[in-house]
């Protein structure tokens, strides 16, 4: 079965990383050098963010896997 045409784990990263990117960008612009703790805080909420994702899609392939090899043993044995 070929993926999906849209990916909602793809959106949500790209969009997360873009709002981070942008909230980065916008820190420094209003706080100047005030704002170097609160980018460091955003930096790491884009990481945990996106290792979070990348769970979601490494437990779902891995499942998709365990339903796929199911099926083929189910098949193998009728």
């Amino acid at each position: 079965m070929p993926p999906p045409a849209f990916d909602r784990l793809r959106a949500l990263a790209i969009g997360s990383q873009a709002i981070g990117l942008i909230l980065i960008i916008t820190l420094e612009t209003v706080m100047r050098d005030a704002a170097r703790p609160w980018q460091g805080v955003v930096l790491a909420v884009m990481l945990v963010t996106a290792l979070a994702l990348a769970l979601v899609r490494l437990y779902r392939r891995n499942q998709a896997r365990k339903r796929w090899a199911q099926r083929l043993d189910d098949h193998d044995d009728a």
